[in-house]
């Protein structure tokens, strides 16, 4: 009896969230969590879920500039070492975007192991952002080569992280930020007081900080007074800004 051939996995962009736009003029790719290793499939509704609140959010505030907002759907649930699947996913997202809309400016938006995902794939000729929630970096070893920066040269640059993240180190997510930003002005990183890793208690101020960056960096929106400080301030500064209470966009 013949052997069927294992089919290959592929990753995917999932349906546009929300309305689609008649003409689109930007996009953003939604980057899951994952596990540092795992050759599972990701289950797709249980990944989307954890990026879909503040995708929503963005789809309706980018509706009238032409936004399309996709989740990536992993071939596999692990970066698995060299192999860095989920950075691989993520700069095929971006090729995919420039084979469906031409050349537009994508912002990927990461959480976990796909903030990392969303730094590492960074250097993509589309990217014009990343903003990194919460991202999972690994342990700074001597013996091996620290999380490159430079492809994040040219980009604009947001890590948000809970300072009591008991998953994610947040020390780890400061020192990268302060690395890109010796190679790249364009960097800050917001620290959300004594909140988790899902930044389940400030939700609503995170997402308004999603929609305030992502809008400025893919349409040129003016953006808040906190994030413009952010970016102007020296390190450590402008690298461990607070998340006020309240943050709304509307408050330039």
């Amino acid at each position: 009896m013949a052997h069927q051939a294992t089919p290959v996995r592929r990753a995917r962009l999932g349906r546009a969230l929300g309305p689609a736009p008649t003409a689109v003029s930007g996009v953003v790719l939604l980057l899951p969590g994952g596990d540092e290793v795992s050759g599972r499939r990701p289950s797709p509704l249980l990944a989307a879920a954890s990026v879909r609140a503040v995708g929503r959010r963005l789809a309706r505030a980018g509706r009238d500039e032409g936004l399309a907002v996709h989740v990536v759907h992993y071939r596999c649930r692990g970066w698995n070492g060299d192999e860095a699947n989920l950075a691989q996913d993520a700069t095929w997202a971006a090729d995919e975007v420039v084979r469906r809309y031409g050349d537009v400016p994508v912002c990927l938006v990461g959480l976990g192991m796909g903030g990392r995902a969303g730094l590492r794939a960074g250097g993509h000729d589309a990217v014009n952002s990343v903003l990194a929630l919460a991202p999972w970096l690994p342990e700074e070893d001597v013996a091996a080569p620290p999380e490159p920066v430079k492809q994040l040269v040219g980009r604009q640059v947001l890590i948000v992280h809970g300072t009591s993240d008991g998953r994610t180190d947040p020390e780890l997510s400061f020192r990268l930020a302060a690395r890109a930003k010796k190679a790249n002005r364009d960097v800050c990183r917001f620290e959300v007081h004594a909140d988790g890793h899902g930044l389940h208690q400030y939700r609503d101020e995170v997402v308004a900080l999603a929609e305030d960056f992502v809008m400025g960096a893919l349409f040129g929106r003016a953006v808040s007074r906190p994030v413009r400080d952010a970016f102007a301030a020296p390190p450590p500064l402008g690298l461990r800004m607070p998340l006020a209470a309240g943050f709304s966009p509307s408050r330039r």
